[in-house]
């Protein structure tokens, strides 16, 4: 078996930058992602950090525009809820400041209309005829999926009324 450190391909600063600056323009990354793919083309950290200092001074590579490109889409096409993006923004090492300004992105109605939606589906599904079972697997579905308890049991109340 070879080693996969000697298929790497090691890339000259200038190389990199080109190559980095590409990787950027395609889709919102983060500084941590640009960091290890940095890393991975064989640069050390002082070049790596030089590079990331240049895309943000020319725009490439903005974390707060990650952060709320990252809320919008998770929110919107994923249905996930506030606790879940939180969680997920944090294990990217996005920073406080950003979170809150990409979170600023949802919006409450919308977000409680998405929680219903998601509700509604997995109701639709769900072949447990048990209601306390139920409702306690659908509240675990939305719990999964990032919601906040008070909303899931609002929106249960609604669902499930309807039924």
């Amino acid at each position: 078996m070879e080693d996969a450190s000697r298929k790497r391909k090691t890339y000259t600063p200038g190389e990199a930058l080109q190559k980095i600056a590409a990787y950027c323009a395609y889709q919102e990354r983060s500084h941590r992602e640009v960091e290890d793919k940095l890393r991975s083309y064989g640069l050390d950290e002082d070049e790596a950090g030089e590079i990331i200092i240049r895309l943000v001074r020319e725009k490439l590579l903005d974390e707060e525009r990650f952060a709320r490109s990252f809320v919008r889409g998770k929110y919107r096409l994923k249905k996930w809820g506030r606790r879940r993006i939180r969680m997920e923004l944090k294990q990217r090492h996005i920073s406080e400041f950003c979170i809150k300004a990409g979170m600023s992105e949802i919006d409450g109605d919308e977000y409680y209309q998405n929680l219903r939606e998601l509700l509604e589906k997995k109701n639709a599904l769900e072949k447990e005829s048990n209601p306390l079972k139920r409702r306690q697997k659908l509240s675990a579905y939305a719990t999964q999926k990032g919601y906040e308890a008070d909303l899931i049991q609002d929106a249960l109340g609604e669902v499930l009324a309807e039924d």
